[in-house]
């Protein structure tokens, strides 16, 4: 982290009265003490100035300033007598397509104050983002988009100020991380040629606009700092995963992946920025399986399984009894179950390794996980053959991805010193696991670093460290896209990652080696 240099302050003044000797005009007095504090003479819009001559003398020339970091440097937004005193506080979101979380920050202290997770109300037209585009191209579909995810901001704003006893408008500054076609709903800007060639967004680099433009309702003069996006398929919340590891500033060669229904990838150093996105598919996440589901209570997350006698262990989120697998468990079972002998290299089912854990349901073969005496709903919880089939396509296309952009720089995975892992899945995977079924690359463990919320932590820091909007700038000059869709050498690699952990186990010795232990 950096140090902290926020984005507003709330300065208190104790300014010299003027006489004949000093006559300089009420804005001059006070711009000159702002100026020699700030380092640079801050803005005073008419609104400011109007007020002046009422509230200096009348506080005897001992006042208060909200002063924020606006488009044009610093601006001061409101001026007090010290009898209420002014606080600035910021709002950092990550604006997700199923989860909008929210952050707010003490920008006095940079103290995370609060956090609070919320459903995106747009979930009703659609899980998948082409389905929420298609309706917002339907009349009014936009501004229904647009008005209830501005609707659970301002629902979301009022919980929390409700529970410090504060106001709305003391949020001064909003901050906010999320692909670019929730930006473009967001903003309400016609996403349609986002999915369609040549693949065009409206907007790639926002300037701050005033919340109250798009009815949230803060602080009557805050700002908002929307992430830019490199294009359709790299939205904000990558460039706010950048940030935050701070790849973009060291000399050795780092790799971000963002394992999501997407598989964002960004390659590189101080020097140079390699990214692309490729469709990955939802089983990673849990999305499409038999018995997948969101990391919620009762979502299995953990799982072993004894080589030898194959006992099955599991956790599952919050310890309340089983009711489905989340990603990192569906990640934990497959590599388990490879190990165990349980499925073989081409991802099909050893029936007869376990006859009492498989079992027939639907007219297919599956391995009970957890069998109905034990979940919470009353019916087993299990992996199915065409289950392992769709995440050994995921895992085959989210490692592909990551060959294909090495490659395209000529280097191998051995000269990544960091692998940052983000999204809500790189909090609980566990890189052992996923280089046992060939996701991730084989390299030394301690490699992977986990970036937790990566959106979040960068809309974070926009708002406790002003010059994170210019790096970002920066950031987004430096960066070279690879069109995945279009290339072939993609299509030829994956045939090789859809076994178990690959068809070529030079790539794998670590697993090769366990295998034969």
């Amino acid at each position: 982290m950096h140090h902290f240099d926020p984005v507003a302050r709330t300065i208190s003044l104790d300014l010299p009265g003027p006489s004949l000797s000093d006559n300089r005009s009420h804005k001059s007095r006070a711009r000159a003490a702002l100026e020699s504090i700030l380092g640079q003479p801050p803005l005073f819009p008419l609104k400011i100035c109007k007020v002046l001559p009422d509230i200096l003398p009348s506080s005897d020339y001992k006042v208060q300033t909200l002063v924020l970091d606006g488009p044009s440097g610093w601006e001061i937004v409101q001026i007090s007598d010290g009898s209420r005193s002014l606080r600035s506080y910021g709002l950092a979101v990550d604006l997700g397509s199923t989860t909008v979380v929210f952050y707010l920050v003490d920008l006095g202290s940079g103290k995370i104050v609060a956090t609070l997770s919320k459903t995106n109300p747009q979930r009703v037209h659609g899980e998948d983002i082409l389905e929420r585009i298609l309706f917002a191209g339907q009349d009014n579909g936009l501004n229904t988009l647009q008005s209830e995810v501005a609707g659970l901001f301002n629902s979301s704003i009022q919980e929390i100020v409700a529970g410090y006893g504060m106001s709305r408008e003391d949020i001064c500054f909003i901050a906010l991380a999320g692909n670019t076609t929730m930006c473009h709903f967001f903003l309400g800007l016609d996403p349609g040629h986002i999915c369609k060639e040549p693949y065009i967004p409206v907007v790639n680099r926002f300037d701050l606009i005033r919340p109250r433009e798009i009815g949230i309702h803060v602080h009557p003069q805050a700002w908002l700092y929307c992430f830019p996006n490199v294009g359709s398929y790299f939205g904000g919340d990558l460039l706010a995963g950048i940030l935050t590891s701070g790849m973009h500033l060291k000399e050795e060669i780092s790799m971000l992946v963002d394992i999501g229904t997407n598989a964002e990838v960004v390659l590189g150093n101080r020097d140079w920025l390699v990214a692309c996105a490729g469709a990955a598919g939802p089983a990673l996440e849990g999305g499409i399986l038999s018995c997948g589901m969101r990391a919620q209570p009762g979502a299995i997350d953990r799982v072993g399984i004894d080589r030898n006698n194959l006992a099955v262990k599991f956790h599952t989120k919050d310890s309340k009894a089983p009711e489905g697998l989340c990603g990192s468990g569906i990640i934990d079972l497959l590599a388990a179950m490879f190990v165990a002998g349980l499925v073989d290299p081409t991802g099909k089912l050893v029936v007869d390794r376990d006859s009492a854990r498989m079992q027939q349901i639907g007219g297919e073969w599956v391995y009970v996980v957890a069998g109905s005496d034990e979940t919470g709903h009353g019916d087993p919880v299990y992996i199915s053959q065409s289950d392992i089939k769709n995440l050994i396509r995921s895992k085959g296309a989210m490692y592909t991805i990551l060959n294909v952009v090495i490659q395209s720089v000529g280097i191998g995975f051995e000269d990544i010193e960091k692998f940052y892992v983000a999204g809500a899945f790189g909090n609980y995977i566990d890189p052992k696991k996923a280089i046992i079924i060939g996701m991730l690359p084989d390299v030394p463990l301690e490699r992977f670093k986990g970036l937790g919320n990566a959106a979040g932590n960068g809309a974070i820091e926009a708002l406790t460290w002003r010059k994170a909007r210019k790096e970002v700038e920066e950031i987004c000059d430096k960066i070279t896209y690879l069109e995945m869709n279009v290339r072939k050498d993609f299509m030829n690699q994956l045939t090789g990652a859809l076994f178990l952990p690959h068809t070529d186990l030079t790539k794998f010795p670590s697993v090769a080696e366990m295998m034969k232990g």
